[in-house]
């Protein structure tokens, strides 16, 4: 089974994300921030990650900066979730190592299209 980890800083958010994921037969964890997400990487590389862009502590945009130089033996496909939706962002977030870049709110079928596009399920 295949697992993602989703990095948010909202409950409500990661709640949700979770739902949706184990309904696509998934297996979730789930971290409040970017460095949270980071440790977890290092301990147990996940196949994807969802990944907010404002968060406290460390953001999206300085995780995936972090990742790029962490110890983690298969780097997991990165998929940005945010309100962030000028083309600044998702070009800076890109060119920062994301694989694809989802819209909040997002439903099933919008995040089920984008699994498949970076090849988890």
């Amino acid at each position: 089974m295949k697992n993602c980890l989703v990095v948010d800083d909202s409950k409500v958010i990661r709640k949700v994300a979770r739902h949706i994921l184990e309904s696509l037969d998934l297996s979730v964890r789930e971290a409040v921030d970017g460095q949270d997400a980071l440790i977890q990487c290092e301990e147990s590389s996940p196949d994807v990650v969802l990944l907010d862009w404002n968060m406290p502590v460390m953001s999206g945009m300085e995780f995936l900066q972090a990742l790029s130089s962490a110890r983690i033996e298969t780097r997991p496909k990165v998929i940005f979730c945010t309100t962030e939706n000028g083309i600044g962002h998702i070009k800076a977030a890109v060119e920062a190592g994301a694989d694809e870049y989802v819209m909040k709110p997002f439903d099933r079928e919008t995040l089920e299209s984008k699994l498949a596009i970076v090849g988890v399920i």
